[in-house]
């Protein structure tokens, strides 16, 4: 994806040729040098996010699939385990995230319709959600500690075998961790959306930053999907 394409502005209000060798009229977008159009532009970013979401959907895999044969190989201890887990903020947590995907998708939509009062509503709403799914998961994890509900040699949790608890916590942290780590770098796309469509570089015409943030979130959103089931409910 190319950086040139979505970091620099030149002032929306001008709509003005931009001069990048080709001679393209790419109006309140910076068009690369290396692009003969906009459209071919906009392929191109498209292109570079559905390959970063694919390797991202490949990593999680695998740990998904690691963690079903650590699950066989324990499954007493981590059946056990997995009841400690508060179910309750860990399902208010999956209706803020679903939420939160939807709003993204309406966001998606009212941006070809050049409303940008609405979008930035969207997209305020959806990272006000994306963070409070952050806040509730560390109150969540806060609970854990305090418990012993921990990775590795620190697993000290009453009434849970340590053969197999650790594992199974060690798994919980690692896996939620990492989606933890996503949801901020998909609160921080969402800001840089926003960004755009408040400076008028985000429109109808060129909807390339919502659309890429958008598609970072619902891979965000995805992940939790199968996270909630393997960690909360199996």
């Amino acid at each position: 994806m190319s950086a040139d394409a979505v970091t620099a502005d030149p002032d929306p209000g001008q709509g003005h040729d931009q001069d990048h060798g080709h001679g393209h009229e790419a109006g309140p977008v910076k068009l690369a040098h290396h692009f003969e159009s906009l459209e071919k532009q906009a392929h191109a970013n498209r292109f570079g996010v559905w390959v970063v979401l694919g390797s991202e959907s490949l990593f999680f895999l695998a740990l998904f699939v690691a963690y079903a044969e650590y699950r066989d190989l324990n499954g007493s201890a981590f059946a056990l385990a997995s009841r400690h887990l508060n179910l309750i903020l860990g399902t208010a947590n999956t209706l803020l995230l679903i939420t939160s995907s939807f709003t993204v998708a309406l966001a998606t939509h009212f941006i070809k319709k050049d409303n940008k009062k609405v979008v930035l509503t969207l997209l305020a709403l959806s990272m006000l959600m994306g963070t409070g799914f952050l806040v509730v998961k560390g109150f969540e994890w806060a609970a854990d500690f305090r418990e012993g509900a921990l990775p590795g040699s620190l697993f000290h949790l009453e009434g849970v075998p340590f053969q197999g608890g650790n594992l199974f916590f060690t798994c919980y942290f690692l896996l939620t961790g990492l989606h933890g780590a996503h949801v901020i770098i998909g609160l921080g796309l969402l800001a840089w959306a926003a960004g755009r469509v408040a400076r008028g570089s985000a429109y109808s015409g060129y909807d390339v930053p919502v659309d890429v943030a958008g598609l970072y979130w619902h891979l965000v959103d995805l992940i939790w999907i199968f996270l909630f089931p393997l960690l909360y409910l199996i």
